[in-house]
């Protein structure tokens, strides 16, 4: 390989968030969606040069980079999109609390599959929106919502509905069906749509292909907003470039007009990652993908080997779901925190069973981790 993701870069003494949080602990932090690889040389050699310029004034958005967007969209996805449906962000969770502002009014509410990504459900509550929850399921070892199921909640005052494609957690990849489903329910009730695609370049399942919901048709189009950012793929987060992509003239003046005053514009470093990784990045995720495939597959065999833990292989993403309903203690995230493992706790997504494990990360390091869930389990 030409890049080294088992090389395991001290981070434990850095300003690292995912670090910090067990500072001067013995615990190994396998929480929050941030990965221990080193991000891709190009978008290092990018920062340097734009660091060694010196000045750092109010920046543009590179006319580049809405180019480089639209042809990835094209060339990965098969969506067409244009420059001029771009909203550019400072990150993708201020782009979830602007869609629920923007998209509804106090007494809409907002429909969203559960168990979820926290910050949807905290961006419903900052506004003050209800929520319809739609409860996810395994079927056939994929985690799927029960849109029949829901269908008997709607009570006419919905009108934003929420989607994490891949879905955060559990890594299902939406198949068109699936997505055609959740239009036909979008348009029957005339709902706006929020789709958190920013886990779209990590798929691992041979054979899953991600589709972006505003892609499947006209209606869709024009009903959506699509959130995604460089940051998950290419371990940019805490850069912060985002961005919103928005069809319909009219829904993307009222996003923009949200954002007045309250949004940041996106800064000059955050710009230059995100166009050299877009660029030139793809060689290091090809390699990165293989990497993090072998790790869910060699993951999925250890949980699943474990009494009183089950896992289904996520089909993208780096992030496992894992049930730990069969354990008999209260709470599994403080068991496991306690056995020196640091995840993030189910109860945060929805459902206090179960814990999710960031796997990206060096095979050594997760495999120390996987050591002491196993020996917390067998002592009891």
């Amino acid at each position: 390989m030409a890049f080294n993701f088992d090389e395991c870069i001290d981070r434990r003494h850095s300003d690292s968030h995912k670090w910090q949080k067990y500072a001067n602990k013995d615990v190994i932090p396998l929480w929050v969606a941030d990965t221990d690889f080193r991000s891709p040389p190009c978008v290092i050699d990018a920062l340097h040069q734009r660091v060694s310029h010196g000045v750092f004034g109010y920046g543009v958005v590179p006319q580049k980079l809405g180019t480089l967007l639209c042809e990835r969209m094209r060339d990965r996805y098969q969506w067409h999109i244009k420059p001029d449906w771009l909203v550019f962000l400072p990150g993708l969770v201020s782009g979830l609390n602007i869609s629920t502002r923007a998209l509804t009014e106090r007494e809409q509410r907002i429909v969203l599959p559960a168990p979820l990504y926290p910050q949807f459900g905290k961006a419903a509550k900052s506004a003050g929106r209800q929520q319809l929850p739609v409860s996810m399921h395994l079927v056939n070892d994929r985690w799927l919502p029960d849109i029949d199921g829901v269908i008997q909640q709607i009570e006419g005052n919905e009108k934003l509905l929420m989607l994490c494609n891949p879905h955060n957690p559990g890594g299902t990849v939406y198949t068109r069906q699936e997505l055609e489903k959740w239009h036909e329910l979008a348009k029957a009730h005339d709902w706006w749509v929020c789709s958190d695609e920013i886990h779209c370049d990590l798929i691992l399942e041979p054979g899953a292909r991600h589709i972006p919901f505003a892609s499947l048709n006209e209606d869709a189009a024009q009903r959506t907003v699509t959130l995604l950012s460089p940051s998950k793929t290419f371990n940019l987060a805490g850069l912060g470039a985002s961005v919103a992509i928005i069809a319909n003239p009219r829904l993307r003046q009222r996003f923009v007009a949200q954002c007045a005053g309250i949004v940041p514009s996106v800064g000059v470093l955050p710009l230059i990652a995100a166009t050299a990784a877009w660029r030139d990045g793809d060689p290091w995720l090809v390699e990165l993908l293989d990497y993090l495939r072998a790790n869910r597959n060699w993951l999925t065999t250890q949980i699943n080997a474990l009494p009183g833990l089950k896992m289904v292989a996520p089909e993208a993403t780096y992030l496992a779901w894992i049930d730990a309903a069969g354990l008999d203690v209260e709470d599994p995230f403080r068991f496991f925190e306690q056995a020196g493992v640091g995840l993030s706790p189910g109860r945060d997504f929805g459902d206090p069973r179960f814990v999710r494990l960031n796997f990206g990360c060096s095979r050594q390091l997760l495999a120390q981790a996987i050591e002491r869930m196993s020996r917390a389990i067998s002592e009891g």
